[in-house]
């Protein structure tokens, strides 16, 4: 499945190189739905909330209410996560919390594993959290299978190459897809058709941004692609 995303920013959507610098700006969130409603599924991401910057909360809850979206961004207490379902979100990811066992515990109980998507974002190899401005010494290779039980599955972004056009890391999706059997989204530096397909091979879904708001991919081609 190919997922599109809206990424939230000061009350626009944008897109970001390695969650940095703002690459660029779309559409208002309603322009986007429109031009994304061939998809099944969206992901919607508040930059804001994840960084601590404050949050797009109004905005996300008009997306939520008018697609399936899977929900992220500082979303780190049973709270948020709750009222992110009750603002209609499909989905729920979770980062940052998902690394204080404590908070994925009450988070999965609040909304349910079902309903639970844990996001594994990592530069040079380890994982990073707080809107990727903090690394920790662990692999997501190491951690994934700990964290299945409170999740049905994984956003693995490969920051590394993030908003840059030039590919992504196939063999870290292939490693991270012999580690769990649980459903696995990839995202970060996804450029051409045939990583789409190495994915699709691997029973991997591909979030993608940066491809798609420059036309580097056609969304009528994914859309065909996706059916």
């Amino acid at each position: 499945m190919i997922i599109p995303c809206i990424d939230l920013m000061d009350g626009k959507v944008v897109q970001l190189i390695q969650g940095r610098e703002k690459a660029l700006e779309g559409g208002s969130p309603l322009e986007m739905l429109e031009k994304f409603r061939a998809f099944p599924q969206i992901q919607v991401i508040d930059l804001d909330a994840a960084m601590d910057k404050g949050s797009n909360d109004a905005l996300v809850e008009l997306v939520a209410s008018r697609a399936v979206a899977r929900v992220g961004g500082g979303v780190r207490s049973a709270e948020r996560a709750r009222a992110l379902i009750q603002q209609g979100a499909f989905r729920v990811i979770v980062g940052t919390a998902a690394f204080d066992r404590e908070k994925l515990a009450e988070i999965a109980d609040a909304v349910g594993p079902d309903r639970l998507v844990i996001a594994l974002d990592s530069r040079a190899g380890k994982v990073v959290t707080h809107g990727w401005t903090e690394a920790t010494n662990i692999t997501a290779e190491e951690v994934i299978r700990h964290l299945e039980p409170y999740c049905s599955g994984f956003l693995c972004t490969y920051v590394d190459k993030e908003g840059m056009l030039e590919g992504t890391d196939l063999g870290w999706f292939r490693r991270l897809r012999a580690a769990t059997r649980h459903e696995l989204t990839a995202a970060g530096g996804i450029a051409t058709i045939d990583e789409i397909q190495e994915l699709h091979k691997l029973g991997i879904h591909a979030a993608l941004g940066m491809a798609i708001y420059t036309g580097r991919l056609n969304l009528e081609a994914l859309a065909r692609l996706n059916a």
